[in-house]
């Protein structure tokens, strides 16, 4: 007879699965919900069904748009960041500590001062000078960190922090040459947020975000076996040069397409695949969809906390994250040595 009992780590993974599909709706409601102009969350289905009215122009020209700009984002960084510490086979590795964010950023910063007047394909270029810059900063970091005997990740990781230094250095030298308009811009992408997030940026990065998606997701198997170590993988029928081509570049256009409305919010791709880790547990096959669902929702309570704890004022997003996101980066450092010792 065979037996029809799950075993108790996969109902595990599928309990936090559940119970993350579910807290998304929530998160996104509260967004809706709250801010300057409170709007009663039950009542937002009748609101948009009514079609007019105060609160119907507030949620659909302003609410809407940024609420799932910031469920969007938070997915792709999430995403991002566990596959990244899937293809590198360390928990401390982020988009932002190897510089693909650092690059994005450039790029952005580049089509701002040095290509300004797109107008109205700003839109489009915006993203894609992003995702040009995260996939060339990810390309030299790769070329520097391989070595005949596979991918050395001590020297990804140094190979990052220089990077991020020297793209510190020209943004800080395209700030001194921006317009006071351009400098806004630049400042908006050294902290980060969603107030620029529109129907129209939202849309136009929702192509590039699904191809992201298309890249990324698939990979949960061969990334599985990547934790064995590569000469496994190999042999488990894992074509690796192919998984690290689909992973960067997936990550690339990931992070491109994030930082094109919403620059430099970051921790979330840090955080988000290590608490799903904790509540769940290693397996990628639920850990990517985990992270991507997790990561919305803390994108978007992250941006509710934003725009409401000093309102009428509004906090950048990325301060928002990097003081949550920093004490648990050190956590995870404290942890990582005391495992060390331990060995």
């Amino acid at each position: 007879m065979i037996s029809t009992t799950i075993p108790h780590h996969l109902r595990r993974y599928r309990k936090a699965l559940f119970s993350l599909a579910l807290l998304l709706p929530f998160a996104l409601l509260l967004g809706l919900a709250l801010g300057a102009y409170s709007i009663p969350p039950l009542a937002i289905p009748q609101i948009l069904l009514r079609g007019e009215g105060l609160e119907y122009q507030v949620l659909t020209a302003l609410r809407l748009p940024r609420v799932l700009g910031a469920a969007l984002v938070g997915s792709l960084l999430a995403l991002a960041g566990a596959v990244l510490q899937g293809l590198f086979r360390n928990p401390l590795v982020d988009p932002g500590l190897i510089g693909v964010s650092s690059g994005a950023a450039l790029g952005a910063a580049i089509f701002i001062v040095l290509l300004p007047g797109a107008g109205p394909l700003e839109a489009y270029a915006l993203p894609l000078f992003a995702f040009l810059g995260g996939v060339l900063a990810t390309q030299v970091l790769w070329w520097i960190a391989r070595t005949p005997m596979g991918t050395q990740v001590l020297v990804l990781l140094l190979s990052g922090i220089a990077l991020n230094a020297l793209v510190g250095a020209a943004i800080g030298l395209l700030t001194f040459l921006a317009t006071e308009e351009q400098l806004r811009s630049l400042t908006f992408w050294t902290l980060g947020g969603f107030s620029a997030v529109t129907w129209t940026t939202l849309l136009s990065g929702l192509p590039l975000a699904f191809l992201a998606w298309a890249l990324l997701l698939p990979l949960t198997r061969p990334l599985n076996a990547l934790v064995l170590g590569e000469r496994e993988a190999f042999h488990l029928g894992a074509d690796l040069e192919a998984l690290k081509r689909r992973a960067v570049a997936g990550a690339a256009f990931g992070v491109g397409v994030a930082g094109g409305p919403a620059g430099g919010v970051g921790f979330i791709g840090l955080v988000a695949p290590h608490l799903f880790r904790l509540l769940a547990g290693p397996d990628h096959r639920y850990l990517l969809t985990g992270s991507a669902l997790l990561g919305a929702s803390l994108a978007v309570l992250a941006d509710l906390l934003a725009r409401t704890v000093a309102a009428p004022a509004e906090v950048p997003v990325g301060v928002v994250t990097a003081l949550l996101g920093g004490p648990f980066f050190l956590y995870l450092v404290l942890r990582y040595k005391r495992e060390v010792y331990r060995a």
